[in-house]
């Protein structure tokens, strides 16, 4: 029999506030009006704000100057949707204060947001990378996310909260010159190829990125590879169909088409003019989407389906100062130079196409955006994949164009005392479904 559409709300089990001045904790749980939990593959990590209103304790003094908060204060938190599925933010997992804002105060009443965020996010503001690191690109970033990074800071990730890691292929050796630590995970990403890759440069294009599962470098054409999580479908009716997981309770297909706007970011084609200025010469690419083989879409057709004449001449050129790796392979400076000697010309990885590769992966995972509200579904994340079907202008079938698998880029989970939501922006770079 079909499912009828569960919109019961969801629950807040545990929201304590502990004070950094030993002074003990405050349980916030009863003045929540609304908590919104947010992950992005586009963000390094995972944030959470509630809207409280309350009616003050111990006195005249309400929470914000009862425990006090400062920022930095440690909270435990943990909240479900309407099916059970929880949240948890506990022990290493835990997040803490980092901004109090639209106080709103009152004779009786208090208003106010406060934003919290992963320990990491502030870890980060302390740490750089400065380092040598050697080797393959996935277990640097393990290395830059789990060790010091410089004296005895560091993000200092505990191995649980590391989530998935992408293997890649080429080594690439760097010295950190001071960088903050997840700003140098981003940076590996766009020099990054997946290991079953086989070929350079083909499939560049990885992300960055945390869940409440922990981080992950993932390769784009990885997570395209793997099975989708959840299906999903809208109609006009309160009935979810036996075959489907859930119900989209509204949806925003982005339409639009700007062939202008395409042709000068380069979507169709684009050179770029890469400097090296060690040997004090150029390297020009010629960068056609659909020339490139191998590259796993979401969509059934190929990646550019724009008409032959708008491919070339290109329409966007670029300049850009050509990465041939940092430092040579070795185990000490004279091992270093030796290889250098041996092999001078030799790059750590073909700069130029993975470079321009992974510029255009980018580009090409939002050509199609998508924005859902589900009934709250907590067990969804940043990264997964899902399938939707969308109906036809006549409801009477599928639309076989729009629906299909896509990428979950964006999510946020809300709480209200009434309502329980999921929102998710879902994208794909092609469109055609794939056999469901």
């Amino acid at each position: 029999m079909p499912n009828n559409l569960n919109t019961r709300s969801g629950n807040i089990s545990q929201f304590q506030i502990f004070s950094s001045m030993g002074s003990g904790s405050i349980d916030l749980r009863a003045g929540v009006t609304e908590l919104n939990y947010y992950e992005d593959v586009l963000k390094n990590t995972i944030t959470l704000t509630i809207q409280v209103t309350e009616a003050g304790l111990g006195g005249n003094k309400g929470i914000v100057d009862n425990l006090p908060i400062r920022g930095g204060e440690k909270a435990e938190i943990v909240f479900s949707d309407a099916n059970g599925r929880k949240r948890k933010f506990k022990g290493d997992n835990a997040l803490y204060v980092n901004r109090v804002r639209n106080l709103t105060q009152g004779t009786q009443i208090d208003s106010y947001f406060i934003d919290f965020c992963s320990r990491e996010f502030l870890a980060n503001e302390q740490s750089r990378v400065c380092k040598r690191y050697n080797g393959k690109i996935s277990e640097n970033v393990k290395k830059i996310l789990t060790e010091n990074t410089s004296g005895d800071s560091g993000l200092k990730v505990p191995n649980n909260k590391i989530n998935k890691i992408d293997e890649t292929m080429i080594d690439y050796n760097f010295i950190g010159n001071d960088k903050k630590p997840l700003y140098t995970c981003t940076w590996l990403a766009s020099k990054s190829i997946p290991s079953q890759s086989g070929k350079l440069g083909a499939s560049a294009g990885f992300l960055f990125y945390q869940t409440h599962d922990g981080f992950n470098f993932r390769s784009i054409d990885g997570i395209f590879e793997e099975n989708y999580k959840k299906t999903f479908v809208y109609n006009n009716t309160s009935i979810k169909p036996e075959e489907y997981d859930g119900k989209i309770l509204r949806y925003n297909i982005n339409r639009d088409i700007d062939l202008h706007s395409n042709l000068l970011i380069g979507a169709y084609s684009n050179r770029t003019i890469f400097f090296d200025y060690y040997g004090m010469n150029y390297d020009v690419r010629n960068f056609i989407p659909s020339d490139q083989e191998g590259i796993k879409t979401g969509g059934k057709f190929p990646i550019d389906s724009v008409s032959d004449e708008f491919r070339l001449p290109v329409s966007r050129l670029m300049s850009r100062i050509l990465d041939i790796g940092t430092l040579p392979a070795g185990k000490s400076s004279k091992e270093e130079l030796e290889n250098w000697k041996n092999n001078p010309d030799q790059p750590t990885f073909d700069a130029a196409q993975t470079l321009v590769q992974s510029l255009m992966r980018y580009n090409q995972l939002f050509t199609i955006q998508v924005k859902l509200t589900l009934g709250g579904c907590f067990d969804l994340q940043a990264g997964d994949l899902i399938y939707c079907d969308f109906p036809e202008l006549n409801d009477s079938s599928y639309n076989s164009i729009t629906g299909g698998i896509y990428m979950i880029s964006s999510l946020a989970h809300e709480i209200t005392p009434k309502t329980c939501f999921t929102y998710v922006t879902i994208v794909r770079d092609s469109y055609g479904r794939k056999s469901f």
